[in-house]
């Protein structure tokens, strides 16, 4: 965007409204489908409906006018807000929003039930989380979200996903997720909060002139310096991550003690029949690879196996 721009100036954002859509409808269709297969039992709750309300407001909030202009253009902080939003925002929240028989049959493909097992594992989940957001803030990425409005659509949505695999071992609800122990989890929770955050906050707050040429003029837009623009970017970064997840280390933690003090394993968790299925559905994959290994291993009648 030039910098003769109105930084204010409205714009429509289409697309924005359109994601917003698509997700509304893609929601209902797949619960319509899980209410066919499953019955009543697969339709959403009242709270699941308020958690797709709020995802879909958030997501409204972060992409539409004014913040995206401001992220994509101006302000560096006003990208990090947008960001926080998608992460600590929408992911959780649209996890928390589908029943879990939708989201069982969302993640039994063999493929996505192998990458959900993975990704859940919490020292994965950090490599990974901490990739995205280190990557997507290297120069040459924000340069071309900035001139690029497809490459930026495409960063929202990665940063989404790595949300969702910040989220999915602390949402005890997801089939076939990794699921922590309540001090696991703190600690996983604790060292997310820290580390993907670190080097980007240090950064912005210590340099010494701005880094980024596509927020260059955030004076016009926010009446800050670049440089004092990008240093309120850095702060926002690693002071809004602390509360949300040591927060939700909080709550596991308290969980467990007052299962602990009814007499209960303070680990123990509701085990529910699509984890139930899904551990059923592993080991018969399993078995049919086990299978399939010795009777391509397996010599032929009269003959040696070759080799």
């Amino acid at each position: 965007m030039p910098a003769t721009a109105a930084p204010w100036a409205f714009h429509p954002h289409v697309g924005a409204l359109a994601v917003v859509g698509v997700l509304a409808a893609g929601y209902a269709l797949a619960v319509r489908w899980r209410v066919q297969v499953d019955g009543p039992g697969a339709a959403p709750t009242r709270a699941q409906r308020w958690w797709l309300a709020a995802a879909l407001g958030t997501t409204l909030i972060a992409l539409w006018w004014p913040l995206a202009d401001l992220a994509a253009h101006w302000s560096l902080s006003a990208l990090m807000v947008q960001r926080l939003l998608l992460v600590l925002g929408v992911a959780p929240m649209l996890l928390l929003a589908i029943p879990v028989p939708v989201l069982a049959a969302l993640t039994r493909p063999a493929p996505v039930d192998a990458a959900l097992d993975f990704v859940s594992r919490p020292v994965v989940a950090i490599v990974v989380f901490t990739a995205v957001i280190l990557g997507t803030l290297l120069a040459p990425a924000i340069a071309a979200q900035a001139s690029n409005p497809f490459v930026r659509a495409a960063t929202d949505g990665l940063l989404v996903v790595a949300g969702m695999v910040l989220w999915a071992p602390a949402l005890g609800h997801i089939p076939g997720a990794r699921h922590p122990a309540a001090l696991a989890l703190a600690a996983y929770l604790f060292v997310q909060s820290i580390v993907p955050t670190f080097i980007p906050a240090v950064v912005f707050v210590f340099s010494r002139h701005p880094l980024y040429p596509a927020f260059a003029h955030a004076h016009r837009a926010i009446g800050l310096a670049a440089l004092n623009d990008q240093q309120l970017a850095g702060v926002l970064t690693k002071v809004a991550m602390i509360p949300v997840l040591w927060s939700v280390a909080w709550v596991a933690l308290t969980r467990a003690e007052l299962g602990r003090k009814e007499g209960g394993d303070e680990d123990d968790r509701t085990l529910t029949w699509a984890e139930v299925q899904r551990q059923l559905e592993r080991a018969e994959r399993a078995e049919r690879a086990r299978r399939r290994h010795h009777s391509g291993a397996m010599p032929a009648p009269g003959g040696t196996p070759e080799g």
